[in-house]
């Protein structure tokens, strides 16, 4: 399973160097404005992925949402924490959001198991 971590990465990364290479003004602004967005300010990091989990979920965004788990996982959030932030998108989503819910429970196990055999 810890494929789909790497495979993600790896996938996001390439297209990432491929979009930004075109030099678009406006893409390049977008993409320093998510980065700086999620820097420490009146909220904490932490929040601020949290907040970012739970707007992804809502919008049904799977590649963002892997994003902000992965990044939560990293600034070492626990499962409790990740799951308490996706009950509440799944309170505001609705059940449209569950098999958002069902992937991201997926990947976050990835994310546990890639560690593990690390």
């Amino acid at each position: 399973m810890s494929n789909s971590v790497k495979d993600f990465n790896a996938y996001r990364s390439k297209m990432n160097d491929k979009i930004l290479a075109d030099n678009n003004k406006i893409i390049k602004r977008i993409f320093n404005l998510d980065t700086n967005a999620y820097t420490q300010g009146a909220l904490d990091v932490k929040t601020k992925e949290l907040l970012g989990l739970v707007a992804s979920a809502v919008l049904r965004c799977d590649d963002c949402v892997k994003y902000h788990l992965e990044t939560s996982y990293g600034l070492g959030l626990n499962k409790e924490e990740v799951v308490e932030a996706l009950s509440i998108a799944t309170l505001v989503g609705g059940t449209i959001v569950i098999p958002h819910l069902r992937r991201a429970y997926e990947y976050w196990d990835a994310l546990e198991s890639q560690s593990e055999s690390s």
